[in-house]
């Protein structure tokens, strides 16, 4: 797989990425910066460091769930490994612009 082959993915990744929510928050999981590492490997394999806004997150299971589906089906993409982690810790200033201006904190 070419660099760019990769990047491509990636983006896509992110796009895919964008269309999963927290039940309980009107904002995606990349926006709200819960999404910490993106890697693509040569052989298709696609690793994804996240976090959760708070470690007791009841939605967790269905969240990872729902990420490694929509990744996995991304054309390029042979496997997803989604791996939770909680460092660093979440905060609000890892959010985007934009999930802080619609969740009211800016």
């Amino acid at each position: 797989m070419t660099p760019t082959e990769k990047t491509t993915i990636e983006g896509k990744v992110v796009d895919v990425l964008r269309t999963v929510f927290d039940p309980e928050i009107p904002v995606n999981i990349y926006d709200l910066g819960l999404i910490y590492r993106i890697e693509m490997h040569d052989d298709g394999t696609l690793d994804i460091d996240m976090t959760f806004t708070a470690p007791s997150c009841p939605a967790a299971d269905f969240i990872l769930e729902d990420v490694r589906q929509k990744v996995e089906s991304i054309q390029g993409v042979a496997a997803a490994n989604v791996q939770m982690v909680f460092e660093p810790e979440w905060n609000q200033s890892m959010m985007s612009e934009e999930a802080r201006v619609e969740l009211g904190f800016d």
